[in-house]
C-alpha cells in the first residue's frame, strides 16, 4: 500500500524548486535502480547521461522549448539509444556475461546466435525503434524508483533531440537521445500538485480473460 501511495502522489513535476537538490546518497540509490532495469537480453543498449551543470542546462532548456523544468531541477538525466547496436555489441555484452557468471564465452555461443540472428532481420530504423523502447523501460524504472525515494521528476519528449546530441557531444559516442527525465523537489507554486489524479477506471483498464 506504501508503493500506491508513493505513486498516487507523484505526477510530472511542472515547477521545481531550484533551491532544492537530490541528496548524493538519493541520487546514487536513483542511479543505481535505472542500471539495474530490465531490458531485452539484458543487452541494455542505451546509456543515461546525468547533466547537472547549469551552463550546458542553460543551453539545453533553449532547445526544450524553454521549459523550466530542463534548469530547475536538481539534475537532468537523458536516456540516450546506441546507433549501432551490431554484432560486435554482441560479442561486448557476451564477454561481461562470462566475466560476472564465470561461464566460458564458448557456452554461450547459442545465446549470441540468437541475439545476432535476432538483430540482423532488423533494418536500421527498426533497431532504433527497438533500443528506443528499451530506454523507455528504464525510464519506468527511474520514475517509480523516484517516488519511492520521495524525489519528484518529469518525464519529458518536448525537445530538440538531435540539438540536444551535439550541445551533449552524443553524436561521436554513437547515441541519440530519446527521452528526458527532470528529478528534484516539487515547487510550492506548482498548482498541478493540487489536482487530482486522472487515470483511467480499473474496470475499463484490466481485460481479465
Amino acid at each position: 500500500m506504501e508503493l500506491i501511495s508513493k505513486l498516487n502522489t507523484r505526477y510530472a513535476t511542472k515547477a521545481f524548486d531550484a533551491a532544492k537538490k537530490v541528496s548524493a546518497a538519493d541520487m546514487d540509490t536513483l542511479l543505481e535502480a535505472i542500471r539495474l532495469s530490465a531490458s531485452s537480453y539484458g543487452l541494455q543498449p542505451y546509456k543515461v547521461i546525468v547533466v547537472e551543470n547549469p551552463e550546458i542546462r542553460q543551453e539545453l532548456r533553449g532547445l526544450a522549448w524553454g521549459q523550466s523544468q530542463i534548469t530547475d531541477s536538481s539534475a537532468l538525466l537523458v536516456f540516450a539509444a546506441n546507433t549501432e547496436i551490431n554484432a560486435e555489441a554482441v560479442d561486448q555484452y557476451i564477454s561481461l556475461i562470462s566475466e560476472t557468471r564465470g561461464i566460458p564465452a564458448e557456452a554461450l555461443g547459442d545465446f549470441s546466435g540468437m541475439m545476432k540472428g535476432s538483430l540482423q532481420k532488423m533494418n536500421a530504423e527498426q533497431v532504433e525503434t527497438w533500443v528506443s523502447k528499451q530506454a523507455y523501460i528504464a525510464l519506468g524504472y527511474g520514475l517509480v524508483s523516484a517516488a519511492v525515494l520521495g524525489i519528484d521528476t518529469c518525464p519529458m519528449e518536448g525537445f530538440s533531440g538531435p540539438d540536444f546530441d551535439k550541445v551533449l557531444g552524443l553524436e561521436k559516442l554513437g547515441l541519440k537521445s530519446k527521452v528526458v527525465l527532470a528529478v528534484g523537489y516539487r515547487s510550492s507554486e506548482d498548482q498541478y500538485q493540487h489536482m487530482k489524479k486522472v487515470r483511467t477506471k480499473k474496470e475499463d483498464f484490466f481485460i481479465n480473460i
